[in-house]
């Protein structure tokens, strides 16, 4: 579906009392993809009808239901389902954590396919937004969680994880008005190394492979901590500049 049907821009025109000129009212053309709302363009030509909005707020709402907002629906979908699996026959059945771990996986896979198909497809949306991040924090928090009132990891481990993951969330929303913190290559990889380490304690491990897997967790712990304070970091310098540029325009307005 793209642009404003002509029987909104004829409501346009007549209630104006002027045909409707190109380049404004309503866009000719412009599709509509996951959350890009593009269906009414102002331009300083006549307002858009009612009709016209109406259209637009339908087509909004509908681009909603795009592949990477299901995969995030999957996600969250997943955490009672892995908490359940996780926590079966006393949190001990090798074969449930089998299960839990194909579902934690399945999540981990989820999470990287949606924010590329989001971004690469313009399938990016308000629910995209706060859906991920939710999605995300949500099965790692059930996995630490799980894993640490059995006994299998350190509390301290658990507190340290979701405590910089919680804390960095905030920090964003703190500094969104002077502007956006990149995602890092640390920070990309401090995810797959959590995802990988989480996933071999999910998993009923012996041997050499239970000794690796406290190495992998050790990693992605200090990678945590230090990928935690490059982005306080970097917050700190965005603000400084926000509340630089802010001032240097204010002058130019009283000058």
């Amino acid at each position: 579906m793209t642009g404003v049907p002509a029987s909104a821009a004829g409501n346009t025109s007549s209630a104006n009392g002027a045909p409707a000129s190109p380049g404004s009212g309503a866009a000719s053309g412009g599709a509509v993809s996951g959350g890009a709302s593009s269906g009414v363009v102002e331009s300083g030509g006549p307002k858009p009808a009612r009709g016209a909005k109406v259209v637009a707020a339908a087509v909004n709402q509908a681009s909603v239901w795009n592949i990477a907002n299901l995969l995030t629906m999957l996600r969250l979908l997943l955490v009672p389902g892995f908490v359940a699996l996780m926590l079966a026959d006393g949190g001990y059945d090798p074969a449930m954590r089998s299960f839990a771990w194909a579902a934690f996986a399945v999540a981990m896979i989820t999470d990287l396919f949606d924010g590329h198909l989001a971004r690469t497809y313009d399938l990016v949306t308000d629910f995209g937004k706060i859906a991920d991040p939710i999605a995300d924090k949500a099965i790692m928090g059930a996995a630490l969680i799980c894993l640490s009132s059995l006994g299998d990891l350190p509390w301290w481990v658990t507190v340290v994880i979701l405590g910089r993951e919680l804390g960095i969330t905030l920090l964003r929303f703190l500094v969104i008005r002077y502007g956006v913190i990149p995602a890092s290559r640390g920070g990309k990889l401090k995810t797959l190394t959590q995802g990988v380490a989480v996933g071999m304690y999910v998993l009923a491990l012996t041997g050499w492979l239970a000794t690796l897997r406290f190495w992998v967790m050790a990693a992605a712990v200090v990678l945590t901590v230090l990928t935690g304070f490059d982005y306080v970091r970097q917050a700190i310098v965005l603000r400084r500049q926000g509340i630089a540029e802010r001032m240097a325009a204010s002058e130019e307005t009283e000058a």
